[in-house]
């Protein structure tokens, strides 16, 4: 197993909004579709590459306390996080470095409230 993660699912109640958010977050397009009556907005992901989407449906309810995704945060954690707040969310946690080895931290609270996580080196 390379991977103890696959696949990951944000929920979201309005996906145009949680697209629009981590859109700009990550300053690049997130593609949509409507699948087995779900509305999903896909992140960025290599084709080997752990992947996951932002979901709008039945069952979806953003929160707070429930699991915690790390998602990249690319080659300096500075970057995303510039623009968090712009973009509709707040910083829970500002960059944090854990260690040299594992590198840095970040916790945020989405648009749509939920908890996530990023992570880089720098």
């Amino acid at each position: 197993m390379a991977h103890a993660i696959n696949w990951f699912e944000i929920p979201a109640k309005n996906l145009d909004r949680a697209c629009s958010f981590y859109s700009a977050v990550f300053n690049t397009d997130i593609h949509r579709e409507e699948i087995a009556g779900l509305k999903m907005g896909f992140l960025p992901h290599g084709q080997e590459d752990v992947g996951g989407a932002l979901v709008e449906g039945d069952g979806y309810e953003p929160s707070e306390t429930g699991p915690l995704v790390y998602l990249n945060g690319g080659t300096d954690l500075a970057d995303p996080l510039s623009r968090v707040e712009t973009a509709g969310g707040t910083l829970v946690m500002p960059k944090t470095k854990v260690s040299d080895e594992v590198g840095y931290i970040a916790i945020i609270k989405d648009c749509e409230g939920n908890k996530v996580a990023f992570h880089s080196m720098q």
